[in-house]
């Protein structure tokens, strides 16, 4: 039988047809497969093998004064980044770059961690770009694969050194910051603040990442962004509102960088409203937060971090120094609650000194106050009564109604890292810190004149003062608005008996230990002013100077508190709360000079205070 016979070709043909339509179907089927059901993860795995993601950063919250003037804002700047495929293509191309940018030095194994951590994404190598290195990198891009420019927002202090201690500054988060979540919700090369506000007020400020994605080519080589993937743009932080006015920080800045008496001195400046609210706050020495965004170059760092004077220091939170006379105002607060009156007198009048036991303790004028009311030697300081008064208080009803009237103790304002001042508890508590078997006959002596075993924070010192302005309550300070006072201590004194300490606070500049030649220069009896002097000695170190203000004595505006370290008197510091009161209240600069010094020049005590509370340096950011 012939294999050609026609039914034989027809069941051949049939069958043929049917392999064929077998196979259409098959590759039909592999064909909606890849097309249809497996399209999304097709194109998924085909995006990762052209597309690469870029973050992008989001603008920080602007940082607004009272009058919505800018204390820290955002300008656009520049960020380069690397694509790479394998850790030796990339450390290659990190040599190029460190050729053609010489002067940004690149750091790089922490860009090969980063990378580690993300391989897909571009890891990154400048956050914050100059203009002219971004215009080599373009130049050469050919020969950088992987490079990545792209323009983000960066932050701008536009006073810069005058609100560094205030706002910060920001930086890139850390991995052990990461590690520990510090900052919920940041990711790796996420620029976060590390001081002041900016620290505080982090997760408001920072804002959410977007996303934004570059096509590649197989060298990893960026072709152009990808317009057909949708992209997610970032979200700006939030605006942050303070009570600061920033004309008066800058009245504040200047005048003590113009003074000759403060040029180059350490301490600082504090106002506030007498319920708490911040109206300027500076630290000196400062330093430019401006140059810690994107990163510090090392020799910047190593110019600011060993400085002898520790400018990175805040010392309005942070320094801690003995209270010395502004003290005394607390002392009498004491007394009036106990029953004195503002006319009562000591025992023994003033002669220049005061024996007690085997030795003399003297009193800052060596002639003498003589017999004196309470509002007298609060007018001059006078530390023969406060030996008296204090002796009569007793060291344990001392230690406790100060603890009571909140000293030794956090103000509470609205800063990272606030420091406690020391106070202890109890005169046993005194005798067990020391190792010694019994309190010390003349500690009570160096308590009521504000020396000893006590050291309080500046801004501590003025919320006590800022309660005496007002109601007699003390309040945590606060730097942004809408942050509700917080109420800590009552000093349950009488509207009287506040006023009494007023003038007697009166009295003193305008006839008192901070008089000098200050009324008579300036008129200063129409602004009724009113403050306390003092010098405090403090171990190891030259004494400094206190004076803390406020006025109009009879309705409080304005609270001023000044320290100044090392080799100035109080009554010297005293023009400078003075002249920012004056600024505060009129808009205008006035002239202040002393010709004398008046206080607390001739302490002898037991114990002359502590330290000033120095934290070790800090690691770069």
């Amino acid at each position: 039988m012939s294999v050609f016979a026609s039914w034989e070709v027809a069941r051949r043909a049939a069958a043929s047809q049917w392999i064929v339509l077998g196979a259409f179907c098959a590759l039909g089927g592999a064909f909606f497969k890849a097309q249809i059901v497996d399209n999304e993860s097709n194109r998924r795995s085909s995006d990762k093998n052209h597309l690469r993601n870029v973050s992008l950063e989001p603008p920080r919250g602007d940082i607004l004064d009272r009058h919505d003037s800018v204390i820290a804002g955002n300008y656009t700047g520049y960020s380069i980044r690397l694509l790479a495929t394998s850790v030796d293509s990339l450390r290659a191309v990190l040599g190029r770059l460190d050729a053609l940018v010489p002067g940004d030095t690149v750091d790089a194994e922490t860009i090969v961690r980063r990378w580690q951590a993300a391989r897909y994404q571009p890891a990154l190598v400048y956050a914050s770009a100059s203009f002219s290195a971004v215009s080599t990198l373009e130049e050469h891009r050919v020969s950088i694969p992987g490079l990545v420019i792209q323009r983000e927002p960066r932050r701008r202090y536009p006073d810069s050194n005058a609100v560094a201690h205030l706002v910060g500054y920001v930086g890139e988060v850390g991995p052990d910051a990461l590690q520990r979540n510090l900052f919920p919700g940041a990711q790796s090369g996420e620029i976060v603040g590390k001081q002041g506000l900016e620290l505080e007020y982090d997760s408001l400020l920072r804002g959410h990442r977007g996303i934004r994605f570059v096509e590649v080519d197989v060298k990893q080589r960026m072709i152009r962004d990808a317009p057909s993937t949708a992209s997610l743009p970032p979200t700006a932080g939030k605006i942050v509102r303070t009570t600061i006015d920033l004309n008066l920080q800058r009245f504040v800045d200047s005048m003590w960088r113009a003074e000759p008496y403060l040029t180059n001195k350490r301490g600082a400046i504090v106002a506030m409203t007498p319920d708490g609210q911040i109206l300027a706050y500076a630290s000196f020495p400062s330093y430019n937060p401006n140059d810690f965004i994107g990163r510090i170059d090392q020799d910047t760092w190593d110019a600011v971090n060993n400085d002898p004077n520790k400018p990175l220091i805040n010392r309005v939170i942070r320094a801690a120094y003995p209270p010395a006379s502004p003290f005394k105002l607390a002392i009498a607060a004491m007394a009036l609650r106990r029953g004195y009156t503002m006319d009562s007198r000591m025992r023994d009048p003033c002669t220049g000194s005061y024996q007690y036991g085997n030795r003399q303790y003297k009193c800052w004028q060596a002639k003498g106050h003589g017999l004196l009311t309470l509002r007298e030697a609060i007018a001059k300081s006078c530390d023969v009564f406060f030996y008296q008064l204090g002796q009569q208080l007793g060291a344990d009803s001392i230690l406790a109604a100060a603890h009571d009237l909140g000293f030794g103790e956090r103000s509470g304002v609205d800063l990272d890292n606030e420091h406690a001042g020391t106070l202890l508890s109890s005169a046993k508590a005194y005798v067990n810190s020391k190792g010694v078997s019994t309190w010390g006959n003349g500690e009570v002596l160096n308590l009521a004149i504000g020396q000893g075993h006590h050291t309080e924070t500046l801004m501590n010192m003025v919320s006590f003062y800022a309660a005496l302005a007002g109601d007699g309550i003390k309040r945590t300070p606060r730097i942004i608005q809408g942050r509700a006072p917080i109420q800590t201590h009552d000093f349950k004194l009488t509207p009287n008996q506040l006023k009494d300490l007023r003038l007697a606070m009166e009295d003193v500049v305008n006839q008192g230990t901070a008089t000098g030649n200050l009324a008579g220069e300036v008129g200063l009896k129409e602004y009724h002013i009113a403050g306390k002097t003092g010098s405090a000695q403090v171990t190891g170190q030259e004494q400094m100077g206190w004076f803390i203000a406020f006025a109009p004595a009879d309705a409080p505006k304005i609270v001023v508190g000044i320290a100044v370290e090392e080799g100035i008197h109080g009554a010297l510091v005293a023009k400078y709360p003075v002249r920012t009161i004056v600024r505060f209240l009129t808009g205008k600069s006035v002239k202040a000079d002393f010709g004398t010094v008046t206080e607390d020049l001739q302490h002898t005590a037991s114990d002359t205070g502590a330290p000033v509370v120095t934290p070790p340096a800090v690691k770069r950011p």
